[in-house]
Formats: structure tokens, C-alpha cells, sequence
């Protein structure tokens, strides 16, 4: 018998799901009335749902009060438009519990959460009991994010847990494992959401039948990756390359360990305010800035085309 829990949240959130930048000002300081333009954008360009407090949303430096404000404020401004989904990267079952506890009634449409991610690593007996500790606390449905180096699950493992757990209802495969996105495919009960972390490879992902993608570059570039998804699920494969390797391009200018800066920059190319990472992840300099535009900019007339067809 299907799991309908899983069947509900897959009917819907299918499709992009941006993580959202996390606006700090030049002090560090959350911005949080800055969510709202932000997740217009998001929705104007057509995205399925928005999650808050992501990886490139630096949701690994918000203390719990800034946790609660911006999850707040980032609900308040979704207004019921989309769906919304909780990011937890946090290192105890204890404090998972906490965080969403904290946001009382606030209706939450899935939650993120990654494995732990400090120096010890669980087992899967643990880890198990760790998901379904959260599940069993809030009764709000679980993606894995799947992206710790050290805590990093295999296939087996995810499976295992969604049998486990009913309401851990789907993953979110990342660390650039695209062969994990496949098998996860080819493996997981047809009512289960798998989702892909795989900036570079969103147009392989999605032809192959991954349900939808959470990603730096949802985030950066909302549009496009709604135009290559949509691309792909009407068959218009020749525009979803074009705009891959359009995509491609505009990530190979964005390094990895400044990942954050550089989805904040691309968005200011948007007509967003352009806010800072919190210290100390470096900033965009002028170089950078030069080089992301020389590769957003293809990007952003592609998807106008894409978008025309």
C-alpha cells in the first residue's frame, strides 16, 4: 500500500524548490524583512516551493533566535503561495526537535535535514532512530539532505530509512553523485520524492526522472532552472542543453567555497539588494563579479528564449 504521507509531499513538491540566500548586512547582521523580495522573485519565476535555512542559505550559522525570526518571516512572506520547507543542519536529535518546536504553529510543508555533521559518525541503527525521533516529535514530513563528507549515506542506507520511517518521504542527493541520483531512481518505492543537489548536472537529473531539484542555482537563477525542468517534461530536450551548458558555464564561475556570495551576487543581477556571507566566508570581489556576469548573462537570455518556445 502506498505511503500516502510520502504521495501527498511528492504531489507536491515536485519540481524547484530554491534554498533561500540568507541576507546579512556588511556587519553579519540577519536582514530579515529582505526575505520578502527575495521569495516574490522566487515565485514570479515559478518555483514549486521555497526552503529556508539551507546550506546556501548558510542555515549552519543562524543561532536558534535568528532561526526562529527568519523562519518566521520567511512563512509570513510566502503568504500560502507555495508550499515551505524548514532546512535543519544542526548536530543532536535534541536540537532538532528544539528548532521546529520553537516555531509553534507555523505550518510547515516538509522539512531538510541533513545527517549530523560534526566529527562523530552514527550508525545506521542511530541514525534511523535519529529521523524517526524528528518524525515522531512533529509529525512534519523529512527529506534527507544528502551531503555530509563524513556522514555521507549510501543508497542502501536511504532506502533503508524510508522503510523505516514513514515520514522520511524523500532525499535530496547532492555532493555532485549523480550515479546515487540514478539509483535512487531505479530503487525507492514510486510514491518517494527524489530530489537533486546537483548544480551541474540539473538537465541529466531531470532526464532522467528526478522529481525536482533544491540547489545553489535554484536559488541564484530561479527562472532558468524552472525553464530547463519544464523543458525537459515537454520533451524539449534541444533548449534544456542549450541551457544546461549555459548553466554549467555560470557554475564554474561561482566557486564552491564561496558559494553563498556568489548566489547573492547573481541575484543582485536580478535587481535584489546585494548582501554579504557571514564572516568568514569570503566576499565577491571585482574580478569574481566579472567573471559571473560574463556567464550570467547568457544564462538570462537563454531562459527568456526557452521561456518564449
Amino acid at each position: 500500500m502506498p505511503n500516502e504521507v510520502a504521495l501527498s509531499v511528492r504531489n507536491k513538491l515536485t519540481g524547484i524548490l530554491p534554498p533561500l540566500s540568507m541576507p546579512f548586512d556588511a556587519e553579519g547582521n540577519l536582514v530579515p524583512d529582505a526575505l520578502g523580495p527575495q521569495i516574490d522573485l522566487m515565485i514570479e519565476s515559478g518555483v514549486r516551493a521555497v526552503v529556508v535555512g539551507g546550506s546556501t542559505g548558510e542555515g549552519h550559522t543562524l543561532s536558534s533566535d535568528e532561526f526562529a525570526r527568519a523562519m518566521t518571516e520567511a512563512h509570513a512572506a510566502t503568504a500560502g503561495r507555495v508550499p515551505f520547507v524548514a532546512g535543519l543542519i544542526v548536530n543532536s536529535t535534541r536540537e532538532a526537535i528544539d528548532r521546529i518546536e520553537m516555531l509553534g504553529d507555523i505550518k510547515i510543508d516538509a522539512l531538510q535535514v541533513t545527517p549530523v555533521h560534526y566529527l562523530f559518525k552514527p550508525g545506521l541503527k542511530a541514525t534511523i532512530e535519529h529521523f524517526r525521533a524528528i518524525w515522531e516529535a512533529t509529525r512534519i514530513p523529512i527529506l534527507i539532505y544528502n551531503v555530509i563528507p563524513w556522514n555521507y549515506l549510501s543508497v542502501e542506507a536511504m532506502l533503508t530509512i524510508m522503510d523505516e520511517v514513514p515520514g522520511v518521504v524523500g532525499m535530496k542527493q547532492s555532493s555532485g553523485d549523480l550515479k546515487s541520483v540514478s539509483d535512487l531512481l531505479l530503487a525507492a518505492k514510486p510514491e518517494n520524492l527524489v530530489l537533486s543537489g546537483i548544480d551541474a548536472l540539473l538537465y541529466p537529473a531531470f532526464s532522467m526522472g528526478a522529481h525536482g531539484a533544491i540547489s545553489a542555482l535554484t536559488c541564484a537563477v530561479p527562472a532558468a532552472t524552472v525553464a530547463i525542468f519544464d523543458a525537459v517534461q515537454r520533451g524539449d530536450h534541444a533548449g534544456a542543453l542549450d541551457l544546461h551548458f549555459k548553466l554549467n558555464a555560470l557554475w564554474n564561475a561561482m566557486p564552491h567555497d564561496m558559494l553563498p556570495a556568489c548566489v547573492k551576487y547573481v541575484q543582485s543581477r536580478q535587481g535584489l539588494p546585494l548582501y554579504q556571507p557571514r564572516a568568514p566566508m569570503e566576499r565577491v570581489d571585482a574580478d569574481r563579479m566579472r567573471l559571473i556576469d560574463a556567464a550570467v548573462d547568457p544564462v538570462l537570455a537563454a531562459t527568456e528564449r526557452l521561456r518564449a518556445a
